[in-house]
């Protein structure tokens, strides 16, 4: 049985940083293509950025340059980490996996893909 946890989470300043943890178990992260989500109040769920192919990063416009997305085989974990953060990054991050490390990249962005979900950590960016 795949389990993702997340970790990380807090408050911060605006230009602030904080760097989000996703432990797996159940699947060893190189073989499954995992991903960032969040969901701000009153708002859907987006994606943020995705690990596939064990190597190949991928993000949403309103964090590329800022947030880097980075897997530690070892400890079989994603990390998520963000730089220069706005108030507007505010909101429940999650993630999220796909058991298949070759997804295509139009299917990395569709969350109903994904197969295991974290229980989500809230990070709150404060003006």
């Amino acid at each position: 049985q795949v389990q993702l946890v997340e970790s990380g989470g807090g408050l911060v300043q605006a230009g602030g940083s904080l760097r989000l943890s996703c432990a797996a178990s159940g699947r060893t992260i190189t073989s499954a293509a995992i991903s960032w989500f969040r969901q701000a109040p009153g708002k859907e769920r987006e994606f943020v950025a995705g690990l596939r192919r064990r190597t190949s990063t991928h993000y949403s416009d309103s964090v590329k340059g800022r947030f880097t997305i980075s897997g530690d085989n070892a400890k079989n974990t994603v990390y998520l980490q963000m730089n220069s953060l706005k108030p507007e990054d505010t909101a429940v991050y999650y993630c999220a996996l796909i058991s298949n490390a070759q997804t295509i990249l139009s299917v990395l962005f569709t969350e109903s893909a994904y197969e295991y979900w974290g229980q989500g950590t809230q990070v709150t960016v404060s003006s």
